[in-house]
C-alpha cells in the first residue's frame, strides 16, 4: 500500500524517519511517497488535506482535527523545548507589545506560545523560520527562532529576551506539545495504528545506531553542524516520541482547549490512535 508521508528536514524528524522511508526496517508491506518541507509548508498542507501522514505544528491542529488523527508515535514535546523570542541587542527590559515580531508561520505553536504569553503583542509579520534571525540582526524588529536557530543565535550576536515555553510550563504544568504526526481519519483504523507502530520500530532502529549521524540527516540537514544535529536531536526526540502517554495527550488536550474544541465530549479515541 503507498501512502503519502511529508515531515520536515530537521534532523529530528529525518532521525525518526530514515529506517521507515529508506527501508531499513520491515514496512510490512507499506510504501512511501515521501515531501520534506518547512514547518509552515506542513500545517498549509495540512489545512488543505493533502498528504496521507504528516508531521504539523500542535498550533494547527484544531483546523484539521476533522480530517486528521493524531498517531501515538513521532511527536515532539517536552519540557525546556520552548520557542525563544530573540533580540538585537541586550536589554534588561523589552517592550515587546510595542515591538515588531517576526513568527515561524501563523500556524505553528510558536505562533501559539507567543500570543499566549504577549496577548497584547499584535504587530506581527510571518516568515520562514529560517528567515528570522536575519530579521532581527537587520534591526527589524524582534524574532521568535525555533529548530536549529535555537541553538545558533547567540553565535549571531543575538540575545533571547525569554523561553516562550516557560509560560506554558507554568500554567499548565505539562510538557510543551510542539509537534505531531496525523493521518488521514479516512483511512482504517488498523492501518493508522500499524503505521503508527512503525514509526515507533522507526524510532528504536534510530536510536540503536545513534549517536552516528547517517547521510540521510546529514544531506537534509542544512549544513549545521554535528554539535548542532546532536542538540537537535536529543532535545526534541525523547520518550514523548516513542509514545505520547498520558502526560503527553492531556498537554495536547489543554491545548485544543484554549482554542475551544469541547474535548470533554469525546472519547480520547477520537484524537489520538496508536
Amino acid at each position: 500500500m503507498l501512502l503519502t508521508l511529508a515531515f520536515s528536514p530537521c534532523p529530528n524528524d529525518t532521525f525518526i524517519f530514515d529506517a521507515l522511508v529508506n527501508g531499513k526496517i520491515d514496512t510490512e508491506g507499506f510504501e512511501f511517497k515521501v515531501a520534506l518541507e518547512d514547518v509552515e509548508t506542513l500545517n498549509n498542507n495540512a489545512i488543505s488535506n493533502q498528504y496521507d501522514i504528516s508531521k504539523i505544528s500542535y498550533g494547527v491542529y484544531h483546523k484539521i482535527i476533522n480530517d486528521y488523527i493524531i498517531l501515538d508515535s513521532g511527536s515532539a514535546l517536552g519540557t525546556g523545548v520552548g520557542p525563544l523570542l530573540i533580540s538585537k541587542e541586550e536589554k534588561e527590559h523589552q517592550d515587546v507589545d510595542h515591538e515588531t515580531i517576526a513568527i515561524p508561520g501563523e500556524n505553528t505553536t510558536a505562533h501559539f506560545l507567543f500570543s499566549m504569553a504577549y496577548p497584547n503583542a499584535t504587530n506581527k509579520v510571518f516568515l520562514r523560520y529560517d528567515e528570522i534571525e536575519e530579521f532581527v540582526k537587520e534591526g527589524n524588529g524582534l524574532g521568535v527562532i525555533i529548530h536549529e536557530n535555537r541553538f545558533t543565535y547567540h553565535q549571531k550576536g543575538l540575545y533571547k529576551i525569554v523561553d516562550l515555553g516557560d509560560y506554558w510550563e507554568k500554567t499548565t504544568k505539562d510538557p510543551i506539545p510542539l509537534g505531531g504526526i496525523v493521518m488521514r481519519r479516512n483511512i482504517e483504523k488498523s492501518i493508522q495504528q500499524k503505521i503508527a507502530q512503525l514509526i515507533n520500530k522507526s524510532i528504536a532502529y534510530a536510536y540503536t545506531h545513534y549517536p552516528e549521524l547517517n547521510d540521510y540527516i546529514r544531506t537534509n540537514s542544512q549544513e549545521m553542524s554535528d554539535a548542532v544535529m546532536h542538540q537537535h536531536i536529543e532535545l526534541y526526540v525523547n520518550d514523548y516520541s516513542k509514545t505520547l502517554g498520558p502526560n503527553g495527550k492531556e498537554a495536547i488536550l489543554k491545548m485544543l482547549e484554549v482554542f475551544k474544541v469541547d474535548v470533554a465530549t469525546k472519547n480520547e479515541d477520537y484524537f489520538f490512535v496508536g
